[in-house]
């Protein structure tokens, strides 16, 4: 795991463990009675090294590969868990936006999906998620992007992953937190979020 990701700048390792963060972090939002709508909650970030990835959740190194996807299993579980049961119209900090707690577990399937491809691809290894998934995300989030057939594909232009014909890889890239319709109709469920 210490082989570099798709971001040679940081680990397979360091990915995986940024991805549980995500998910922690994204999750303890709604913990709280009133989520922080204007900031981020105190946490202290560190890294343990001068140019990997701040966190404020790091995993036990001695437990290896399987413990490390234990954390993120759980970390996923919990902003599940919060998805389901925190009420709907609450709204929490993001840099990108304030966001509900669908729109938070939208943003847990795409960090989960983008980063299980940097890892994969750091590795050699092939492979891509369900194309419902990456849609429904899509819509959520990017609803600027234009699906042309292959959702996945779409989702790693849009994270600026790679080119697709006639549109070139994107160097800077966001995703947007608009809040999802009274209806529950930007409820998303995916890897590990139900």
């Amino acid at each position: 795991m210490g082989r570099p990701g798709r971001h040679a700048q940081w680990t397979c390792w360091e990915t995986i463990e940024h991805l549980a963060d995500c998910l922690f972090t994204y999750a303890a939002r709604f913990g709280l009675a009133k989520p922080p709508a204007s900031s981020f909650l105190p946490w202290r970030a560190s890294s343990d090294r001068e140019d990997g990835p701040a966190r404020v959740l790091a995993a036990d190194r001695s437990a290896g590969p399987e413990g490390l996807l234990t954390i993120v299993e759980a970390c996923g579980g919990l902003l599940a868990s919060v998805e389901r049961t925190a009420d709907p119209a609450a709204v929490a900090h993001h840099v990108f936006g304030p966001a509900d707690p669908a729109g938070f577990a939208a943003m847990g399937v795409v960090e989960t999906l983008v980063h299980t491809h940097d890892v994969a691809q750091g590795l050699r290894l092939e492979w891509s998620p369900p194309g419902d998934d990456c849609e429904r995300v899509l819509r959520r989030l990017f609803p600027h992007v234009t699906i042309d057939g292959d959702a996945w594909r779409s989702l790693l232009w849009a994270t600026g992953r790679i080119a697709l014909p006639g549109r070139p890889r994107l160097t800077g890239w966001r995703w947007y937190n608009e809040r999802s319709g009274a209806g529950g109709e930007g409820r998303v469920q995916g890897p590990g979020l139900g």
